[in-house]
């Protein structure tokens, strides 16, 4: 590489566009050239190390905490779990839109794993139901969104037996607010059209930080020839740098849809225009062309939102393949295994920025996950404030101001869901 990272971000710093979040994308300085690092083996070696400490602090309780039932809610395309103790404890927790499609993982492979168990052990709960009837089978979304719905309610369960939010669980809170971007859409639209969407967004919410859609990734038909708007990408990556000036963090997403070489000459126009990170520039599960993206290229690379284990991001992580690491942690199974590809990342000076999904309440379980992250990027992901699910926060108004949201404080979850929401939902059962 003829420009190395570290100069990339000194000569971003230089022109006002340096942010914390690129200030911890340095790649390795035993790093050069394609081959793997010399040490791989060894940074292997103590990831592994990382992955075997547990996250749930468990001082915080002094008696067992039993798990008497874990019932999932319905209610029309409404989905909630509802989690008690024996002790009559309770937690409620707001699954991803997707459960419609994954209810039966829910309740045939996962939810009498949990019964009779001490809640306290949550960490080795949530690595051995991977083994119970081979649940690793099922491996991604499928396993994780319900996987980190019952781990939502647990967690609130115990945030209210202690006295905890969920950050205050799983970590120390080193991000009280939380600053977002607005995270867009429309690739098949128009240029014309999607900026002046892009626009409203941005002004709607007040954000300091934006991501964009690059690439034609027509997911949203059923036509095998559908194109986007040809050139829309070469056009829009400095149009929306003018528009917005230096002083706008800018981000871009492709969604996997390049292969290497493609995306290494978007990646070159990202970089002329200072854009902070480019994400998903290739397949996401294709480590060899992620490295290679990487290795050609300046700005930091992302990937993470769709793995599905601790491997793919370990091995990303100790051949040096990216520099911001994305879990989801619906799609992933949960907090607890989102801060552990965190920590995994810290150790070698690399930055999270977790993906966020689900609708509902999916906002408010990424902030408090990100609110314990000490390498959390600059901004996080923002999809709005619209949710179906009616609920009060006493200690946060839970919206976007000056380009922040302010982490809830409370017990748990830290808000708490209108009951007669709640007795809408019934018990499924098949």
């Amino acid at each position: 590489m003829k420009t190395t990272r570290r100069n990339f971000l000194r000569t971003a710093g230089a022109t006002g566009l340096a942010s914390p979040l690129l200030t911890m994308c340095s790649r390795g300085a035993e790093y050069s050239g394609h081959g793997l690092p010399q040490d791989a083996e060894s940074r292997q070696a103590k990831l592994i190390k990382i992955l075997q400490q547990p996250v749930l602090k468990k001082e915080l309780f002094t008696s067992p905490v039993i798990i008497k039932s874990v019932e999932l809610l319905q209610s029309e395309n409404s989905y909630l779990c509802r989690v008690r103790s024996t002790d009559g404890a309770e937690g409620i927790s707001v699954a991803h839109k997707r459960m419609n499609r994954l209810y039966p993982i829910f309740l045939h492979n996962l939810q009498s794993f949990f019964l009779g168990k001490d809640a306290r052990e949550l960490d080795l709960i949530l690595e051995k139901i991977y083994i119970y009837g081979f649940n690793f089978r099922y491996d991604g979304i499928c396993l994780g969104v319900p996987l980190a719905t019952i781990e939502f309610a647990i967690l609130d369960m115990l945030g209210r037996i202690s006295g905890q939010s969920l950050g205050q669980l799983i970590g120390e809170i080193h991000h009280p607010e939380v600053a977002v971007y607005v995270a867009t859409e429309w690739r098949e639209r128009p240029l014309e059209e999607s900026v002046d969407r892009i626009k409203k967004a941005v002004a709607e919410y007040d954000a300091k930080a934006l991501k964009i859609k690059v690439g034609y990734l027509m997911y949203m038909t059923t036509d095998m020839y559908a194109k986007g708007p040809l050139g829309k990408t070469e056009r829009m990556i400095p149009l929306l740098r003018e528009i917005f000036g230096s002083d706008m963090a800018l981000y871009a997403d492709a969604n996997s849809y390049y292969g290497a070489d493609e995306a290494i000459r978007v990646g070159r126009l990202l970089e002329e225009n200072k854009y902070a990170y480019f994400e998903e520039p290739v397949m996401y599960n294709d480590f060899e062309a992620i490295k290679k993206v990487a290795d050609a290229l300046t700005i930091p690379i992302a990937n993470g939102e769709q793995d599905q284990s601790f491997v793919n991001f370990r091995w990303l992580i100790a051949n040096d393949g990216i520099d911001i690491v994305q879990p989801d942690s619906y799609y992933f199974g949960g907090l607890i295994r989102s801060v552990k590809v965190g920590r995994m990342a810290a150790a070698f000076g690399k930055t999270i920025v977790p993906h966020m999904s689900g609708g509902g309440l999916g906002y408010v379980y990424n902030i408090h996950l990100v609110s314990v992250l000490p390498n959390a990027g600059a901004h996080h992901e923002f999809k709005g404030l619209r949710t179906h699910v009616p609920f009060e926060c006493s200690t946060s108004p839970l919206k976007v101001m000056g380009g922040k949201i302010k982490v809830p404080t409370g017990p748990g979850l830290g808000v708490d869901i209108d009951p007669e929401f709640i007795k809408k939902h019934r018990v499924v059962t098949a």
